[in-house]
């Protein structure tokens, strides 16, 4: 917030300077981080702003920040922009209460599409229209597909290459155990020691349970969206059954595994560098520093209590755990940290791998190279990355240009 308005400030760490752009839609914690996108390779900065009651999308130049082109989106509220992970498109959608509307640009700012609800919409669903719109949207990894959610319980998937849905995934309320679905159910254990949580498959058909009667807002569609490395699989969260992570196959259109929990699911986080291997938490207190690691091969999920390595056995204020960003040759590790400690732990299958923040010949891990990194200088750009940085276009004041969709009609 600045003395004349809200701006949006954007530090360079190379020279501890900042450069304000004004008017950014969101300000919230739980809402600015949808108002911008950084394009992959190129690192544009697409940003939503809105004046006079009108939205409206920037696209800033790399590494100035100077304002390349700006328009008007085809939006009346717009809730959000993103970058595809190829570059190629720029997707903003609309609000909730305007209906089914996700816009598709061409990175230079061209309309190309406008994605309008579900194409063949079930029977239970031919009143989609009627209820409320898009409510968040995820692109796979591979940039091949996108995932749109709204406030049903249903999930669209559209293929990138042709802009079509291709896809609609459906949450059920009742979850017949088979051959291709696997059902974990949750169970704790209490004693005097450390609380046990362990998982039983089901071999009767359940339903997930329900969000609390008692709760003050009753909230509705797929609130969390997550694909995995590969893009094959997505881990889904919706909020009529907070407490339940579904994980489907995309490639074979199935529901695979349906994880039920006790407490509610707060995040989802797949493997940055390994293939189908999922880090999720819980709220409650029976999940104080207790995080779950799954991935198709196991016995369900397995638990990873951090609360024995701290003092007191519990955490300190809030708390906070994410995958290591290593390499799939190295044992997959966890960093912990809450407001006074912080734990790195190994979910190696035996104490004789080591420990890669211990190794001295590569602390990143894995038996490449190690880069070597001072806190004052940056390491450079490996030789793929250098060849990526040629091939962008820079202009005379030293920022990447950027492409023109349609240069060759000119």
């Amino acid at each position: 917030m600045a003395s004349f308005g809200l701006k949006l400030a954007v530090f360079d760490l190379n020279s501890s300077k900042a450069i304000e752009i004004g008017s950014p839609k969101f300000s919230s914690s739980t809402a600015v981080r949808r108002g911008f996108s950084f394009r992959p390779q190129s690192n544009h900065l697409a940003l939503l702003t809105r004046t006079a009651g009108k939205d409206m999308i920037s696209i800033h130049a790399f590494p100035s920040r100077e304002l390349q082109r700006s328009w008007a989106p085809d939006t009346i509220d717009a809730q959000g922009l993103l970058w595809s992970p190829d570059g190629r498109w720029l997707v903003v959608w609309e609000s909730p209460a305007l209906g089914h509307k996700v816009v598709f640009y061409t990175p230079d700012g061209n309309l190309f599409k406008i994605w309008s609800g579900p194409v063949n919409p079930t029977h239970e669903e031919k009143d989609f229209a009627l209820g409320a719109g898009v409510k968040t949207v995820q692109f796979s990894p591979d940039a091949r597909l996108l995932a749109i959610s709204d406030h049903s319980r249903s999930l669209s998937i559209v293929n990138m290459a042709s802009t079509m849905e291709v896809l609609r995934l459906q949450h059920p309320n009742n979850l017949v155990p088979k051959g291709t679905l696997q059902i974990w159910q949750e169970r704790i254990g209490i004693s005097h020691g450390p609380i046990m949580h362990t998982f039983i498959r089901a071999s009767q058909a359940i339903s997930p349970p329900p969000r609390p009667q008692e709760a003050a807002e009753q909230l509705s569609g797929c609130v969390t969206i997550a694909f995995d490395l590969s893009s094959n699989l997505i881990a889904t969260r919706i909020e009529e059954f907070p407490s339940t992570v579904w994980i489907w196959d995309v490639q074979a259109a199935v529901l695979r595994a349906v994880l039920l929990f006790h407490g509610s699911v707060s995040t989802l986080s797949w493997h940055p560098h390994v293939r189908e291997t999922l880090l999720i938490r819980c709220e409650g207190d029976h999940y104080n520093s207790v995080v779950f690691v799954w991935d198709p091969l196991s016995e369900g999920p397995q638990s990873v209590d951090f609360s024995q390595q701290l003092s007191g056995f519990k955490a300190v204020g809030k708390w906070h755990a994410s995958w290591l960003g290593l390499d799939a040759s190295t044992p997959l590790s966890i960093f912990y940290s809450d407001t006074q400690n912080y734990v790195l732990a190994s979910l190696a299958d035996s104490d004789r791998e080591s420990l890669p923040w211990i190794n001295p010949r590569n602390p990143q891990g894995g038996d490449g190279p190690s880069r070597a990194e001072s806190p004052l200088e940056l390491v450079p750009a490996t030789e793929d990355e250098a060849d990526e940085e040629d091939a962008l276009q820079t202009g005379d004041d030293g920022d990447i240009v950027m492409e023109d969709t349609y240069g060759y009609k000119q």
